[in-house]
């Protein structure tokens, strides 16, 4: 924390992709490349591969980047006013913890329940999505993860998303039945939707 009370508002990323995936090396170095070539602060919450080794790159830029093995305490990260950006597999847990704190989010689903998250959070204006289809595995390169977490954080395109971010967590601290009410009901429908045609939602 206080390495991250030493940075400029809303200039550092966290990135994390939840308590249950491990990546692969492939997917680490892509992250790696895209936290480098982003150019922002960064703090990057890792579960190391059974060999412990983490890509080198993500060295570079001498105090830029913190990385944390294993668990960090993320709403207290995210709640801190130097965060500006979440990148996220959108973990339903995550996705709400971004929205309580204003944070926008960088979506990078990887499986299960995260697609749909990461669709919600696009469809609400929240957040943006790493573009994929390319790269390692098919899934993501580490250029648009950069792109999609400069877009976000620091770019003009941007700016709608990180409004969104701040006029939603005023919604959800006002707890208002009826906004919650519309927020359950989009992501029912998506999730129907999805159920029903059995289409891909990234």
């Amino acid at each position: 924390m206080s390495w991250l009370g030493a940075k400029e508002k809303s200039s550092v990323v966290l990135a994390t992709f939840g308590s249950e995936y491990f990546m692969c090396k492939e997917e680490m170095r892509e992250v790696a490349c895209g936290l480098e070539l982003s150019g922002l602060s960064f703090i990057w919450v890792v579960r190391f591969p059974k060999d412990g080794i983490l890509p080198t790159r993500v060295v570079k830029g001498e105090g830029r980047g913190l990385v944390v093995e294993g668990w960090a305490p993320q709403r207290k990260i995210l709640s801190h006013p130097g965060v500006g950006g979440f990148l996220t597999h959108c973990g339903w847990s995550s996705v709400v913890e971004a929205m309580k704190y204003g944070v926008p989010i960088i979506a990078l689903p990887l499986q299960l329940d995260q697609p749909p998250n990461a669709k919600l959070v696009v469809e609400l204006g929240v957040g943006m999505a790493v573009r994929k289809g390319r790269g390692v595995l098919g899934e993501f390169e580490g250029e648009e993860v950069a792109k999609g977490i400069r877009d976000v954080v620091v770019g003009e395109q941007g700016e709608r998303v990180r409004r969104k971010a701040r006029q939603m967590a005023g919604v959800i601290s006002r707890t208002d039945d009826e906004e919650i009410k519309v927020l359950v009901q989009k992501m029912a429908v998506l999730c129907e939707a999805v159920k029903r045609d059995g289409r891909e939602v990234m």
